[in-house]
């Protein structure tokens, strides 16, 4: 474990650095207007750093987006290419990564965004738990800091740094604020989760996309996201659960933009988009006109002539027969 402990502080030390730097500076900016030692400015500031770390994400999620646009372009080729190699299965897997490849896509860059925040979100959790406990400094923390932080209540009742699980077990008496409190969070964060792969599937995925393995799995995202959400939701934090819940409705959100305002051709929201521009333009009297299959030109409409042999004179016909009539040889020959 010793080993494993050093290589698990070497990655996280940078991510304590990163994460209470923002925290940091939000915390001074909030604290212009409202108590420093007060709950608020600290869940603001969590707010803060989640929006910040949103925003350096976003390329990411435009090549995720990018990505989900290809694989939904791809699937009745994966499917043409299930049907001819189905037999074999390391033949369907070479030729199908080998298809991704050429498209440029990866079927798990869709994970990327949640991938990426994990070892974020388990930083802010040991920070936070460290400073609750024994007030354990991390990164740009100070002591003091990290008490006020540890120890920050909203409205001067309800801890950030205690769970829904926490507040059921641990005391006499149980901490109905509390546990309502992280019950709401993590539900939303649950109902904001499914909603946005939801969205994803209904919306922005065109019909001969709803069959095949991306779709199996986006279905298993759809449903076993916000059942793993729902379990570990109640362990963690209140302070954590509400970077996670703001995060998803960050995501829920960009999400939503980017299928209106750009969605995937062939989809419910291309039509819809369609269905608005037409509407925005007849509001402005500008009509727009579907496209209609361009008129045959007159050689088209003229029905196709067979091609009559050219005439041949009587000595070309005779070269041309090259001696076909001419009588077989052994024709008589008594053999």
């Amino acid at each position: 474990m010793g080993i494993l402990g050093d290589i698990g502080n070497l990655i996280m030390t940078p991510l304590y650095y990163a994460i209470s730097a923002v925290l940091i500076g939000w915390h001074e900016l909030f604290s212009l207007v409202l108590d420093p030692a007060g709950g608020m400015s600290w869940v603001l500031s969590i707010i803060g750093l989640t929006v910040v770390i949103r925003t350096a994400l976003i390329p990411l999620f435009v090549r995720q987006i990018k990505s989900s646009r290809n694989m939904q372009m791809l699937q009745p080729k994966v499917r043409a290419l299930q049907k001819k190699y189905g037999h074999d299965r390391q033949r369907l897997a070479e030729e199908t990564m080998k298809l991704y490849k050429e498209a440029g896509t990866n079927p798990f860059a869709s994970c990327l965004p949640l991938l990426l925040q994990m070892p974020i979100f388990f930083a802010l959790f040991r920070i936070l738990d460290q400073a609750a406990r024994n007030g354990t400094a991390h990164g740009f923390l100070t002591e003091e800091k990290a008490v006020q932080f540890g120890q920050s209540e909203i409205f001067g009742k309800i801890p950030i740094a205690d769970s829904f699980w926490s507040a059921r077990v641990w005391g006499p008496d149980p901490n109905a604020l509390v546990m309502m409190v992280a019950f709401v969070l993590f539900a939303t964060m649950v109902v904001t989760s499914f909603t946005t792969q939801r969205q994803l599937m209904m919306k922005n995925m065109p019909a001969d996309a709803m069959s095949g393995p991306y779709a199996q799995q986006q279905k298993v995202l759809l449903y076993v996201l916000p059942f793993v959400f729902a379990v570990t939701g109640v362990a963690f934090p209140i302070g954590v659960v509400l970077y996670w819940t703001t995060s998803n409705i960050w995501t829920m959100g960009q999400q939503f933009y980017v299928i209106r305002n750009n969605p995937a051709p062939g989809t419910p929201a291309f039509a819809a988009k369609e269905a608005r521009d037409k509407e925005k333009a007849a509001k402005h009297g500008v009509v727009i006109e579907e496209e209609e299959p361009e008129a045959p030109t007159e050689s088209e409409r003229r029905p196709t002539q067979r091609e009559q042999p050219k005439r041949q004179t009587r000595s070309a016909r005779k070269k041309s027969s090259g001696g076909q009539n001419r009588p077989s040889q052994n024709k008589g020959d008594g053999k």
